[in-house]
């Protein structure tokens, strides 16, 4: 555990950091499932709706390092297919 003050605080800063990741990571999931449950329904307007609002939030998190670039470029590019496939 941390013994000097300097490494205590960093100790509570890494903590309170990966708990703001993990929201983040969270919410940009949650996000990707609106997404995946819009394309099951089968309604391919609302998925599209539902994958624009996504993106820019998707886009964020890698700017952020909550995810990697090619990750996020692999979903977008997998969810924009299935959509693209509802036609």
């Amino acid at each position: 555990m941390a013994n000097s003050a300097g490494s205590r605080k960093r100790a509570r800063q890494a903590e309170k950091r990966r708990q703001h990741n993990a929201s983040l990571r969270s919410m940009v999931r949650t996000y990707i499932k609106k997404v995946v449950k819009a394309i099951d329904g089968g309604d391919k307007a609302a998925a599209a709706e539902a994958l624009k609002v996504a993106q820019p939030m998707m886009d964020s998190s890698v700017n952020k390092g909550i995810f990697h670039k090619n990750q996020i470029a692999r979903t977008k590019s997998r969810l924009n297919a299935r959509i693209k496939a509802l036609a």
